[in-house]
């Protein structure tokens, strides 16, 4: 399972439930004793983009190009999850 790593946040109350969130999605998965790989924000940006300041825009582009898809994927949270995704896939390709 891919995850991101947290880094940095703007806004405490989003933050905790953020880190709530993952600590439940981290522990199941610790349960049903999947893998984990962790990406930093960069790394991601840096794989699907090739360029580590990429804005939200670019990234729906990259995965949209990346999976072939029509339109790009409007939620920012699902196209942060495909970029995850694809970084894991190209990573454990090498």
């Amino acid at each position: 399972m891919a995850v991101e790593e947290l880094f940095f946040f703007k806004n405490l109350k989003t933050a905790v439930q953020v880190a709530e969130a993952r600590g439940v999605i981290l522990a199941t998965a610790m349960g049903c004793r999947l893998p984990i790989y962790e990406f930093t924000p960069l790394e991601i940006k840096q794989a699907i983009t090739s360029y580590g300041r990429a804005d939200k825009n670019q990234i729906q582009q990259m995965v949209k190009l990346i999976l072939g898809m029509k339109t790009i994927v409007q939620s920012d949270d699902a196209a942060d999850g495909l970029a995850v995704a694809i970084t894991c896939a190209h990573t454990l390709k090498h």
